[in-house]
């Protein structure tokens, strides 16, 4: 027969390994074997590519490495690690032991003539408390699981900060260089029509030209001119926003960008993968597959608070009196003993807290799911239009090209008196027109290159011991698979 003794404590080593609640799995939906418009060759680790630098633009190049050491957004995702680190250890902590030491002195006598005590009396006493909640159900297990998956959240979140930096820094630049690049050819038509002006009132003085013509040069000019203020406010906002970003005075960035400069063109092709990289690259999949497995330890925190809970606590309280004039000594008195709480009716809040926490987990596997389908569906959008920009650019080069020779023709041709004035205005208007849209149609197809690289999940630098300070690297989040359906 098995004695009380023995049994206890193999008892509570066999309750020590229960742990309430499912264990997070992975979570799995079915993905095409390619994009629609891409290839099937898989990328590797694309955390580290600076695609940016594709431009050739060496402003870019800085300003990109100097915001992500100085962006405030950065740096709050930063303090969220040491937030993460420090909950890890509160959420465990409930299931350790826990012991508080205390002292106290008091000295006390009395005064006057009907006094009984005839000396000073001196108390000198202390306490020491333990109590410890045995985790018997796995309830701050659960709770540190939990913890450590939100860590995990954290650290990605420090990649997807980075990475919106980077997207939202470089479309700022290709704005600002786009106005920029407005400005430019707002003053160069201007000196055109200011030309055209001239030589109307030339033609007028020789009766060549009428008082209406002189009047329609005119307001074509001061058209042109009224356009350049609003392009440049455009481009200050674009250059503020730059400031922003990089945490230093507008008037520093304004200092670099001043003397204008090419709009980014980007010259080649871009590797997107397949859709199950996505998983692997993008981190704001992983801060969804990690809140996901966060919510699901939540349901195994609740469970836990369905059965019954023991605690150990026990004290010791040593005191020593000293009485001048009268006997003195010390006394120690001490408890020890378990505790018992049975959950028995709680109008069923408990049960209620289960229920929450599967629903909880339900919903974040759901947006899981979502943040998938939509990576995928950004990665297609942005593919498809790279696919086609460069053809868009091509043609509006060669229109600019015709336009411009038209005009040459039409301003010789109203030199020589065989053509009127409305002709040379409106060569002028194609030629602005084409001009702008070809400076859309470049700015667009950088803005369509830095989305697909933020897409696919390229570029960030991954948070790790070495750029987050003394915050020590967490786990890595286990890699998700994804079963892969071939499209058809």
């Amino acid at each position: 027969m098995v004695s009380i003794r023995t049994a206890a404590p193999a008892l509570l080593l066999i309750l020590a390994g229960c742990v309430t609640g499912p264990d997070h799995k992975p979570p799995e939906m079915p993905l095409p074997a390619k994009f629609s418009e891409g290839g099937t060759k898989i990328n590797g680790d694309i955390a580290g590519s600076q695609w940016w630098t594709a431009f050739g633009d060496s402003r870019l190049n800085a300003f990109a490495s100097q915001g992500l050491s100085q962006n405030l957004n950065i740096q709050q995702s930063l303090e969220r690690i040491n937030q993460a680190e420090a909950a890890v250890v509160t959420a465990g902590a409930g299931g350790l032991p826990s012991l508080t030491v205390s002292g106290d002195n008091t000295t006390s006598g009395q005064k006057g003539s009907l006094r009984t005590q005839t000396g000073t009396r001196n108390v000198t006493g202390g306490s020491a408390s333990v109590s410890w909640l045995l985790d018997l159900w796995g309830q701050y297990r659960r709770a540190r699981e939990g913890a450590n998956a939100s860590l995990d959240a954290a650290y990605s979140s420090v990649d997807v900060a980075r990475l919106t930096y980077l997207q939202d820094l470089a479309k700022s630049y290709v704005n600002a260089r786009y106005y920029q690049a407005l400005v430019s050819i707002a003053q160069e038509n201007l000196k055109s029509r200011r030309d055209t002006l001239s030589l109307t009132k030339f033609q007028l003085e020789a009766g060549a030209a009428s008082r209406l013509d002189v009047v329609q040069a005119e307001g074509l000019v001061n058209s042109t001119l009224s356009t350049i203020p609003g392009y440049e406010i455009s481009y200050r906002q674009a250059v503020h926003h730059i400031a922003t970003l990089l945490n230093v005075p507008s008037a520093t960035v304004i200092a670099q960008m001043q003397g204008g400069g090419k709009q980014p063109v980007f010259r080649g092709s871009v590797r997107s993968g397949v859709p199950a990289d996505l998983i692997r690259n993008r981190p704001d999949i992983r801060v969804a597959e990690r809140n996901l497995a966060a919510a699901t330890a939540q349901i195994g925190v609740a469970e836990a608070k369905l059965f019954p809970s023991i605690s150990l606590s026990g004290a010791i309280s040593p005191s020593y009196i000293h009485n001048t004039g009268s006997a003195s000594g010390s006394l120690t008195s001490w408890s020890f003993g378990p505790t018992l709480n049975l959950p028995i009716f709680d109008g069923g809040s408990l049960r209620a807290g289960v229920k929450n926490a599967e629903s909880s987990s339900r919903e974040q596997y759901i947006v899981w799911k979502q943040t998938v389908t939509t990576a995928v569906e950004q990665v297609e959008n942005a593919l498809s239009a790279v696919s086609r920009d460069a053809q868009t650019v091509a043609a509006l080069h060669a229109q600019v090209k015709s336009y411009q020779e038209a005009l040459q023709l039409s301003t010789a041709s109203y030199k020589d008196g065989a053509s009127s004035l409305l002709d040379v205005l409106d060569a002028q208007r194609n030629v602005t027109s084409a001009q702008q849209s070809l400076a859309q149609a470049v700015q667009q197809s950088a803005l369509d290159y830095i989305s697909l690289n933020i897409a696919i999940g390229a570029g960030y630098v991954p948070a790790s011991k070495a750029n987050v300070g003394q915050v020590p690297a967490a786990a890595p989040a286990k890699v998700i698979k994804a079963s892969v359906k071939k499209a058809s």
